[in-house]
C-alpha cells in the first residue's frame, strides 16, 4: 500500500471520528478531509492549505444557517402558541423535525399583554425540556412575541437570549 493511501485512509479515519463528535466539529473535519486528499492528489501543500480552509469555510456556514432554521422554527411554534392564548393560560409546545436534530418541547404561559400604537404583544415564559425523557428537567426563560400587521401570525419580538442553550437563536 502506497503512503498516499495510507493516509488517505487515515485521514478518512480520523474524519469520521471527528464528525461522530458533533455538528460544531463537522467544518473542521471536512476542511482537514478536504485539504489532506487534495494536497495529496496534487502533491502541493498550498493546495491543500487553501482547499481544506474554503471546504471548512463552506461547511461551518451551512451548518450555521441549518441550525439557525431549527432555533427559527421552535421559536416560531412558541410565538404562536403565546399568541393564541390569554394572560395566565399555559400550554405545551412541541417541534419534530424531519431529521432528529434540534426537536423541542415544553411549556408557554402568557405572563402580561399589551399595545403599542405599533403592535399587540405578549410578554410569555417558556420552558425547554433539557431532554427527550418524558421526566425530563425543564429550563425557563422570557421572551415576548408581537402580532404582525396585515394579519400575518405572531413573530418572536425579543432581543437574543442570554442563554447558552438558545446560542445564537436569532
Amino acid at each position: 500500500m502506497t503512503l498516499r493511501l495510507k493516509l488517505a485512509g487515515w485521514t478518512l479515519g480520523l474524519s469520521l471520528s471527528v464528525l461522530g463528535s458533533g455538528c460544531a466539529s463537522v467544518g473542521a473535519a471536512s476542511g482537514a478531509a478536504a485539504g489532506m486528499l487534495s494536497g495529496l492528489a496534487s502533491a502541493n501543500p498550498a493546495v491543500g492549505i487553501g482547499v481544506g480552509i474554503a471546504v471548512q469555510a463552506v461547511t461551518d456556514e451551512a451548518v450555521n444557517r441549518y441550525m439557525k432554521m431549527m432555533h427559527s422554527d421552535q421559536q416560531a411554534v412558541i410565538a404562536t402558541l403565546a399568541g393564541s392564548l390569554a394572560v395566565g393560560q399555559a400550554k405545551p409546545w412541541q417541534v419534530k423535525h424531519t431529521l432528529p436534530i434540534e426537536n423541542g418541547r415544553g411549556q408557554v404561559r402568557v405572563t402580561r399583554a399589551f399595545s403599542s400604537a405599533l403592535a399587540l404583544c405578549k410578554e410569555f415564559v417558556f420552558s425547554v425540556a433539557q431532554s427527550a425523557k418524558p421526566d425530563a428537567p425543564e429550563a425557563w426563560y422570557t421572551a415576548s412575541a408581537c402580532r404582525q400587521q396585515g394579519g400575518n401570525g405572531w413573530k418572536w419580538a425579543s432581543a437574543e437570549p442570554a442563554v447558552l442553550r438558545w446560542g445564537n437563536l436569532q
